[in-house]
């Protein structure tokens, strides 16, 4: 319902910003922007925009491994994550990198003390979707963002089952990355 008036009555482009059409579109961008951030307790300047969260996995994933390749190579993920992870995943290994999958438990969950164990030094993100789409298995963030702050990894979340449903505090759980 808030997009109907921008495909209808005022259809500018927001990187229009030499006249009144896409100063409107712009300051629509700028609140939507503010208003995701405040949802998840990010700031807005945090927020980028996708076509979904299937690029925005791509764009974290690939975005960390390329930015950070001279710490590391290393990324550790679960076996029950949504296809777009882990078809990003596969692309990391052909380019190089390492990956770690994890089986999680007869609960969906993962196992801390695995999670960790998995932890090496040239580990650079740590990627595990918030609730899983198909089982609605939630894992525990806030340690999973605990273990990544000790062991100085970047936590990346598909967040996508969960916001709008059930709180969520980015900067609580320790979240650097979200789709």
């Amino acid at each position: 319902d808030a997009m109907v008036p921008y495909f209808y009555q005022m259809p500018g482009n927001a990187a229009s910003r030499n006249h009144p059409f896409g100063w409107e579109a712009e300051d629509a961008v700028d609140t939507a922007r503010g208003q995701i951030a405040d949802l998840i307790g990010a700031d807005s300047k945090e927020i980028i925009f996708t076509s979904g969260a299937t690029e925005a996995d791509n764009l974290a994933i690939k975005g960390v491994f390329e930015m950070y390749s001279r710490k590391g190579n290393h990324i550790i993920t679960l076996t029950t994550e949504h296809k777009a992870v882990l078809d990003t995943c596969k692309i990391v290994e052909k380019k190089g990198g390492e990956v770690t999958y994890l089986e999680v438990g007869s609960d969906g969950l993962v196992d801390l003390a695995a999670l960790e164990a998995a932890i090496k030094p040239n580990t650079i993100l740590i990627s595990i979707m918030y609730a899983n789409n198909e089982t609605g298995v939630i894992q525990p963030m806030k340690e999973i963002g605990q273990l990544c702050a000790k062991h100085g990894v970047l936590f990346m979340s598909d967040m996508t089952q969960v916001v709008g449903k059930i709180p969520v505090d980015v900067k609580e759980l320790g979240i650097h990355l979200a789709a």
